[in-house]
């Protein structure tokens, strides 16, 4: 899972594995180790029907809807965001990049847009 922030926008990605233990534990999250302290960032599985997401003790936590998991499970939708709030939410499926770059991506959604450069 990939957290991205830019002034109030907030953007979780989402690998295929996250996504399946999102959707059998209702969890998943990850952290940042700074030395003593750690950064934590979770999504968690929420009976709401909007993306909501909370910041204390050092934990961000994006709270997902249900029926949004299930659609995102069983369909080729990308993702989903709330701009609602002071802070825009969103959380979407985390594809392979069209350029080398040196992470491991063999977790990563296949990149729909790379077909097209076949």
């Amino acid at each position: 899972m990939k957290i991205r922030f830019k002034g109030n926008f907030l953007r979780y990605r989402l690998t295929r594995s996250d996504v399946a233990k999102l959707t059998t534990l209702g969890h998943v999250d990850d952290k940042v180790d700074f030395g003593e302290h750690s950064l934590i960032y979770s999504i968690k599985r929420t009976h709401s029907d909007q993306l909501s997401a909370t910041y204390k003790d050092n934990i961000i936590t994006l709270f997902m809807p249900e029926t949004m998991i299930d659609e995102w499970l069983n369909t080729n939708r990308v993702g989903f965001e709330n701009n609602n709030e002071p802070l825009h939410l969103l959380v979407e499926k985390d594809f392979t990049c069209l350029d080398n770059v040196t992470e491991d991506q063999s977790d990563n959604y296949p990149n729909p847009l790379a077909e097209k450069e076949s």
